[in-house]
């Protein structure tokens, strides 16, 4: 018996659709292609966005804002640039309605179009050549949280939607080793959240030339395994080089007094995070949260009695009122029966659920069920549990971390030979780690197979093999999966 309907080994797209549904996190919009984000579903993000921008700030970035519209003939300014980004823009060329008849149709066409923000390169570097004037003016390090459009045609909620909100972080430096540093740096950042806060299993390292964030010198991502043995993409960043200093003018006099175009850098993630956290951690009972993000790690249910309903709140509220220097605690009073709250925060994700009745007053004790651990049940004294509760989600998070990384390790292999890899791919779904001599020749023959090179991890064996698409002798190792 399990709370969801649809099995994660019978119908993974489904499960995923219902786990979202089942705990609340969000739904289709009357929009084609965007979603409506509910309360659970956005306080996970709120969670997320409080880690990371404490995170940025202690490393020196601002947060600031920047317009949604972007003027079109700006794009062109950076032809690889717009060029990535064409086919997934929208478009704003009127700017009022008229009525014509019993219809309100677009009138008063705008001269220059403006994007909707596909991302903010461009419009940033604009500012950045008005605030840049010396090499005292840098390094600049700004970052802003927004919401992006990129026109998606086919969607999935929080994987893949023609909206969705993200964090972008934009910085100029004076030289290339700074800004290649920063990149990196940020990389870290990246890689330290997803797996060390979220518990995500991830293969860090970099695009390969031809999967590089369009306009970028060199592009280092976070590819996460999911438990069907898919890849993520997590979250990037990019050195960008020059390459965007030049078509916005983002220039300052050095210390010689000779004009320079400084070298600049984007990194981001996104609501994609948390598909990525479902797609990770979630089982048939549904959500199930790594405790830095969860919204709530204990929430106590009341089971009450007529005769010592009083004292059972009273007793639950001073549990509360004890935990709330420890941890985030909720006490659901709805109007429901306790079992039906009980499983509504195990679909949720809730690491602890406290059932609290007469008996656990009456005895002093607190009965509690482990969402991590397959929903184990325990029964603590009262001081007992306040004492452990940190011990006990560290706990939790550990459970939920070796679940996932003994799924994923048992779907790694390494492979020698093209033929060895078809014949994993006809039945499997997982990480194909395989030499690379990172020419282009052969390239197509992945795309048959709907698999792709996600990264090229910064761990390397070194050790010399036969590349799998060009038999080139090479030491280069690569990550091959298939993806969302």
């Amino acid at each position: 018996m399990s709370a969801l309907t649809v099995k994660r080994d019978e119908n993974f797209s489904e499960w995923y659709q219902e786990v979202i549904l089942k705990a609340d996190l969000a739904e289709n919009s009357d929009v084609r292609g965007c979603m409506v984000i509910k309360p659970y579903g956005y306080s996970i993000w709120e969670r997320m966005q409080r880690i990371l921008d404490d995170k940025f700030k202690e490393l020196g970035h601002l947060n600031a804002y920047f317009p949604l519209f972007i003027p079109v003939d700006l794009f062109e300014k950076e032809a690889e640039h717009v060029a990535g980004f064409a086919k997934e823009m929208a478009i704003v060329t009127h700017h009022k309605l008229e009525k014509v008849g019993d219809k309100l149709v677009p009138a008063g066409k705008l001269e220059v179009p403006l994007a909707v923000r596909p991302t903010s390169e461009m419009i940033i570097g604009k500012a950045y050549s008005r605030w840049i004037k010396s090499y005292r003016d840098l390094p600049i390090m700004v970052n802003q949280w927004a919401n992006v459009v990129r026109w998606e045609m086919r969607t999935r909620l929080f994987l893949r939607t023609s909206e969705f909100l993200w964090q972008e972080g934009h910085t100029a430096h004076a030289t290339e080793e700074e800004a290649i540093n920063e990149s990196k740096r940020m990389h870290e950042v990246y890689k330290w959240f997803i797996k060390d806060v979220l518990k995500m299993y991830t293969i860090p390292g970099k695009k390969p030339d031809y999967d590089r964030f369009a306009g970028a010198i060199e592009t280092y991502t976070v590819e996460a395994m999911m438990q069907d043995g898919k890849a993520l993409q997590s979250a990037t960043s990019h050195y960008l080089g020059q390459n965007f200093a030049k078509a916005t003018n983002i220039q300052f006099q050095d210390k010689d007094g000779k004009q320079q175009y400084a070298y600049t850098t984007s990194w981001g993630a996104s609501t994609r995070l948390i598909g990525g956290l479902i797609m990770s951690h979630a089982d048939d009972d549904g959500l199930n949260l790594p405790s830095e993000v969860a919204p709530y790690h204990v929430v106590i249910v009341p089971v009450l009695r007529v005769q010592s309903s009083a004292e059972v709140l009273s007793y639950c509220e001073k549990l509360k009122t004890l935990l709330d220097s420890k941890c985030r605690v909720l006490i659901d009073v709805k109007n429901d029966t306790p079992q039906n709250k009980k499983w509504n925060w195990i679909r949720k994700g809730v690491p602890f659920i406290c059932e609290i009745g007469q008996r656990e007053q009456e005895n002093n004790t607190v009965f509690f069920t482990k969402r991590a651990n397959s929903l184990e049940k325990e029964t603590l004294l009262f001081d007992e549990f306040i004492y452990k509760i940190n011990e006990l989600i560290s706990i939790h998070d550990e459970v939920l971390a070796t679940k996932l990384n003994d799924k994923c390790n048992s779907m790694i292999i390494n492979v020698e030979t093209f033929d060895e890899m078809v014949e994993y791919f006809k039945n499997n779904s997982g990480f194909v780690k395989a030499k690379w001599a990172g020419l282009p020749d052969g390239l197509a023959k992945l795309e048959d197979l709907s698999v792709s090179i996600r990264c090229i991890p910064q761990e390397q064996c070194r050790s010399l093999g036969m590349c799998i698409l060009t038999g080139t002798e090479t030491a280069q190792d690569v990550i091959i999966a298939k993806s969302y």
